[in-house]
């Protein structure tokens, strides 16, 4: 069951008047300049980074940041290296520029990602989604996901009190249900 996207804030707000996307989903992290020539690396939140090659424009922003505070930005080259993308970015042509970056969320319409296969998921589209058990008892709903190196993690809780962390792997994730707005678990409520 892979996470091809993650997008813990999932959507934005509506379009905004300098052009951001109503739809804008969080791909990963601007992480340290590269040379001198405005290269940046960026943490992905996916597990087809490759594929960010073939996204034409990115969205740059803070967490936090209203809509109309992400800058579009058009993507010249975009490679893998390890774990981490490389990028360069039209407008920025040097370190210094690439510093100023760091740290700033990638994000892109999501109407420019290619559909998810069966059983794959934008980590966007989970966020919300109320969770129950086999036995229909309710755990709460997808506050967000934590990326680790095993698999990625649900935060699942009612926003107020205690969190709960189910790993997102097949074994405990039995049903992703988008349309019902629903993920069935194999979790007991006092785990």
């Amino acid at each position: 069951m892979p996470l091809v996207s993650a997008g813990d804030d999932g959507a934005r707000s509506a379009q905004t008047d300098d052009g951001a996307p109503a739809d804008l989903v969080v791909l990963g992290r601007v992480g340290a300049a590269y040379g001198v020539r405005g290269a940046v690396h960026v943490q992905p939140f996916a597990d087809d980074p490759a594929a960010w090659s073939d996204l034409p424009q990115w969205w740059l922003g803070r967490d936090a940041g209203e809509p109309q505070e992400w800058r579009s930005f058009r993507l010249r080259r975009c490679m893998l290296r390890g774990d981490r993308l490389l990028a360069c970015l039209d407008g920025v042509s040097d370190r210094t520029a690439a510093e100023a970056l760091r740290g700033l969320l990638v994000g892109v319409s999501r109407q420019a990602l290619p559909p998810t296969a069966n059983d794959e998921y934008y980590w966007g589209d989970l966020i919300g989604l109320k969770v129950i058990n086999t036995r229909g008892a309710p755990l709460g709903r997808v506050l967000g996901l934590l990326e680790t190196p095993a698999n990625a993690v649900l935060r699942v809780g009612d926003g107020v009190g205690e969190e709960r962390l189910l790993p997102f792997v097949g074994a405990v994730v039995l049903e992703v249900d988008l349309a019902g707005c629903c993920l069935r678990v194999d979790w007991e409520a006092d785990w």
